[in-house]
């Protein structure tokens, strides 16, 4: 309870403040907010990770309701927010939950499996931390694409026939960045299982 409560602490405070945002060279920012939900998976196990999850998802979902980063965006994550003839809808809280508790039970499942068949715990730490991270971005951009995608390139001036290209242009630039730091975040479990353990 100790440690889920810390790394619960550590995700409001990436989720709430810039200290969960990297500069990535070029025109994004990774996000920090993913990490404690893999620790959690890794370190306390499938359970905790979703429900790690699950935190991620409701700063998430507080955050674009009442203060989004993107007002003209805030629609595809949230049903309290409308920008003019866009508002979101049940779909919208599908987009903002499911990926960020799937970033836990994906992570959780991976290291869970693996770990029993002695392979190297840090390679096994790592990989499930990018299977998670990508994810999280697969299906937060194929939930935008499928559920909202025609109101979401009109959103954002693009005709909806560059839409698919444009996502892929983020899981380029976004989304492999924070798949490696998933990763990263992933291998410092080793470490911090030995520590824990003396």
């Amino acid at each position: 309870m100790a440690q889920f409560a810390i790394l619960a602490a550590i995700e409001a405070i990436v989720c709430f403040t810039p200290l969960g945002s990297i500069p990535i060279p070029g025109l994004v920012v990774a996000t920090l907010s993913h990490i404690p939900v893999i620790v959690a998976a890794i370190m306390l196990g499938t359970w905790a990770g979703a429900g790690m999850g699950f935190l991620f998802g409701l700063f998430s979902f507080l955050i674009w309701s009442f203060a989004p980063p993107s007002p003209v965006l805030a629609f595809v994550f949230t049903p309290l927010y409308s920008f003019g003839d866009f508002s979101g809808n049940f779909w919208s809280i599908l987009i903002c939950f499911a990926p960020r508790v799937l970033i836990g039970v994906v992570a959780g499942l991976t290291y869970g499996f693996l770990s029993k068949r002695s392979v190297n715990r840090v390679f096994v730490c790592g990989l499930s931390g990018v299977l998670a991270t990508l994810t999280n971005t697969f299906l937060v951009l194929g939930g935008i694409y499928v559920f909202f995608g025609r109101n979401y390139a009109m959103a954002i001036g693009e005709p909806f026939g560059v839409l698919l290209g444009m996502m892929g242009m983020v899981v380029l630039t976004n989304g492999i960045p924070e798949a490696i730091i998933g990763g990263i975040a992933g291998t410092v479990c080793v470490p911090l299982k030995k520590a824990l353990k003396q």
